[in-house]
């Protein structure tokens, strides 16, 4: 039963429905003891979860009981922000004695997969590795839900996602994969500034994306639009080489950095401080204090929450995460994990605080959940959506397609998964990049 669940999920193309998406049916094919659904949701403006817990809920909890029986767990949890009362009252109906609630107040990160695994199991991962590592596994909420899908034949052709900030109406939805980002704003009634900018993915941890024709991907998981100008605009578009150079001149080692990070505090070996402080050196002086980078989940509460002059820590262990690959003779990473800071509980970051600090409180506003749908003429499917091998397409130019048919698969012997169509239509064109299917 265990490897036709995770055929089932492999077939449908179920990979992790946000982060670096990676493929969901390599996780079903452990053995673990308790499987963690990841509903925190804790990125400011966005709510996707949110309505996808209350809109359906009974598949949700059937996919974590199917994933807790490929992986052989006897508990699941499903771990949410206990503001939610709607979504857990829905949740609860469907829930029994093998499904626990753990519930959180309303802070940011409560979605980094290290902070939920020990705050439910009171077990820390070991550094550079995996729930798996300490008998669990983490799914976020639509990862759950294509789970079940997957099971009755049903694969991912749809991503859910809000979309907020500079827009008429903020507005939470299930849309097909390929579309634009621009056919995406049109759902919520259109931009309100001449020239937006969207993080894709959240304020804190989301990616630039100024093109607006960007097709969407399974990982999408929102959009919050901003003007160019918008200081967190600036701030995640600024070079590397400036952000470098303020950060050799300005850094007054305050350590509130480090105070605050959420590694730190659980008792890994990070020091966002000390990181800052060795971009002045050169050569080995620097690269000695590249290990002190390496345990940074880039969150960036340090860049964007903590650091009371804005200075880019977080950007500064990204650059000495490189530093340190690129060294032919690598000093180990440092070992252990130690105790979890006296204070981490009184230095979690709330989300409202958060919000002022980011400058989002115009934006501050519910996203409903809607079910109109979007129609689209033309999808671009890529075809590397997750981590892995891209997947090789098994139609030609001028092929009829069908929605739901597969449209390209990865090698047999590789991490991947297959893309399938998000509406009927003819291939019109492929390259290495992408499948393009039109109504």
């Amino acid at each position: 039963m265990t490897q036709q669940i995770v055929d089932q999920v492999r077939e449908a193309g179920v990979i992790g429905a946000g982060g670096a998406g990676f493929p969901t049916y390599v996780k079903l094919q452990a053995k673990v003891d308790t499987y963690i659904a990841n509903a925190a949701e804790c990125e400011p403006l966005l709510e996707k979860d949110q309505g996808l817990m209350r809109a359906y809920a009974e598949e949700m909890v059937h996919g974590l009981r199917v994933g807790m029986q490929a992986v052989g767990a006897d508990r699941g949890v499903i771990a949410i922000k206990k503001k939610y009362t709607v979504a857990i009252a829905a949740l609860q109906a469907h829930a029994g004695p093998d499904i626990h609630f753990y519930y959180y107040d309303n802070f940011y990160p409560a979605g980094d997969e290290y902070i939920i695994v020990f705050d439910v199991m009171g077990r820390l991962i070991p550094p550079g590795g995996l729930p798996l590592d300490v008998g669990c596994v983490v799914n976020n909420v639509e990862t759950l839900i294509n789970i079940s899908r997957a099971t009755r034949g049903i694969p991912v052709t749809h991503t859910a996602l809000s979309v907020a900030g500079c827009v008429r109406q903020a507005v939470s939805a299930l849309v097909p994969i390929g579309i634009t980002a621009r056919e995406v704003l049109e759902l919520a009634g259109g931009v309100t500034v001449d020239d937006p900018v969207l993080l894709d993915g959240g304020a804190m941890m989301g990616k630039v994306i100024d093109d607006l024709d960007t097709p969407l991907v399974k990982a999408s998981g929102g959009f919050i639009v901003l003007d160019r100008k918008h200081k967190l605009i600036q701030r995640k578009t600024a070079p590397m080489e400036t952000k470098v150079q303020i950060s050799k001149s300005a850094c007054d080692q305050c350590m509130y950095c480090t105070e605050f990070c959420p590694r730190f505090l659980l008792g890994y070996a990070i020091e966002p401080h000390k990181v800052m402080r060795s971009v002045g050196f050169a050569g080995e002086a620097e690269a000695g204090w590249a290990q002190l980078g390496l345990q940074c989940c880039e969150c960036s509460i340090c860049d964007l929450y903590a650091c009371p002059e804005d200075l880019p820590p977080k950007d500064m262990c990204i650059r000495s995460k490189g530093i340190w690959r690129m060294l032919a003779d690598k000093p180990a990473p440092l070992p252990g994990v130690g105790e979890p800071h006296p204070m981490r509980d009184s230095r979690r970051v709330p989300i409202p605080a958060l919000v002022r600090r980011l400058g989002l409180e115009d934006w501050d506003v519910h996203a409903p959940w809607t079910d109109r749908a979007i129609e689209p003429s033309r999808v671009q499917i890529r075809l590397q959506q997750h981590i892995g091998a891209p997947a090789i397409p098994i139609v030609a130019v001028g092929d009829r397609v069908a929605f739901r048919q597969k449209l390209a698969e990865p090698p047999a012997d590789k991490l991947g998964v297959p893309v399938h169509s998000s509406i009927d239509g003819r291939v019109t064109h492929i390259d290495q990049n992408a499948i393009w299917v039109e109504r």
